[in-house]
């Protein structure tokens, strides 16, 4: 299968994917998915990976222009790529760690992959966790779309993305209120209001340039 982009999963603000904007039953997460819990301590850990491997690089938060503060975004990408991976999962897909290689081929090449993937707020140390939900929703949208080409991927991803949205998201408020009705008033993926909140205007997800 051909595939040009990294796309679904990386994309800060997924169109069609709801999310359940609830309180979790478990001490100290900072979202449960499906009944898998993603603890405060995982989220801040992350967060810090993250700033750090921009500050190696020359970047800022700022200047990627994030439609949110740095633990939301990071956080929501992570709850998305979990989203498609239980929805793939129930249809009994899986994907090896040869896939995830092959993907990488694909793609051109680890190094390239990490500049992207960085872009979209996927600190190294999730790099591959991530790349292996994009090989599940391609599986899983070139099921509906009745093949594994890109075409036939493109064509099955909008059913996809509903039965990602069918998966249950539970998120700790300390880390916001998901915005459920974006506005040209209320851009971002979170409302404000929490001490993480500071508001950016979204801008066109980013995705990695076409092959």
């Amino acid at each position: 299968m051909k595939s040009t982009r990294v796309r679904v999963i990386l994309a800060v603000a997924a169109a069609g994917v709801a999310l359940t904007a609830c309180s979790p039953n478990q001490a100290g997460a900072a979202a449960i998915v499906s009944g898998e819990r993603i603890s405060s301590a995982e989220l801040d850990r992350d967060v810090r990976e993250y700033e750090g491997a921009l500050a190696k690089v020359g970047a800022t938060p700022a200047q990627l222009q994030f439609p949110g503060s740095v633990p939301q975004v990071v956080l929501y990408q992570m709850v998305t790529a979990k989203k498609f991976v239980k929805a793939a999962e129930r249809k009994g897909l899986t994907a090896t760690e040869g896939e995830v290689d092959q993907l990488v081929a694909r793609l051109g090449g680890m190094q390239k992959l990490e500049q992207q993937l960085l872009q979209v707020a996927v600190p190294p140390s999730r790099m591959r966790e991530f790349l292996r939900a994009q090989v599940m929703v391609e599986k899983l949208a070139g099921g509906y779309g009745g093949g594994m080409d890109q075409a036939s991927v493109d064509k099955g991803r909008p059913q996809a993305e509903k039965d990602a949205a069918t998966v249950k998201v539970e998120w700790n408020p300390r880390y916001g209120q998901l915005n459920t009705a974006p506005s040209e008033q209320q851009p971002g993926l979170f409302v404000a209001g929490d001490r993480f909140s500071t508001q950016v205007k979204a801008p066109a997800a980013p995705v990695p340039p076409q092959q």
